[in-house]
C-alpha cells in the first residue's frame, strides 16, 4: 500500500517539492555557512520524494544548543513560510477523495520543514505515521 502511495504522490507533486528542496539545499551548500541547513535541506528531499512508510525522530544528542539555535534561525527565515505552503497544498490536493493520503503526507512534512536540525527520517511500517517518537 505505501508503495502506490508513494507512486501516487511522487507524481502528483511530490517530484517538484523534493526538486524544490533539493535546489535550496544546493544554494544552502554553496553559500558555505549555511551548510547545516543545506544537509538538513537534502534530507527533506528524500523525505519528501517517498514520504510513505517514514517517520521523523530527533536524533539522539541532536538537540543541543546549536541546532536549537539554528532552528530558530531557520523557522523565522524560511520555515514559516514553507510550513503555509505545506498547508496550501494540503488543503488543495484534500479537496478530491483521492488526494486525501497526499494532503496527509504534506502535512507530515510540516514538522521537519519547521525545525530541521536535530531530525532525521527512519523507515516505519505503517504509512501514516505523524507524530514524533
Amino acid at each position: 500500500m505505501k508503495t502506490l502511495l508513494n507512486v501516487i504522490w511522487l507524481v502528483f507533486g511530490g517530484l517538484w517539492l523534493a526538486l524544490g528542496y533539493f535546489l535550496a539545499g544546493i544554494v544552502c551548500c554553496i553559500l558555505i555557512v549555511t551548510i547545516p541547513w543545506g544537509i538538513a535541506s537534502f534530507r527533506i528531499a528524500a523525505y519528501a520524494l517517498w514520504p510513505f512508510g517514514q517517520m521523523v525522530v530527533d536524533k539522539p544528542g541532536g538537540n543541543g544548543p546549536f541546532a536549537l539555535l539554528g532552528n530558530v534561525i531557520w523557522l523565522l527565515v524560511a520555515g514559516i513560510w514553507i510550513a503555509i505552503g505545506h498547508v496550501a497544498t494540503a488543503i488543495a490536493m484534500a479537496i478530491t477523495i483521492i488526494g486525501i493520503p497526499l494532503a496527509i503526507a504534506n502535512l507530515k512534512l510540516i514538522p521537519v520543514s519547521l525545525m530541521p536540525l536535530g531530525k532525521q527520517i527512519v523507515p516505519t511500517n505503517r504509512p501514516f505515521v505523524q507524530a514524533y517518537r
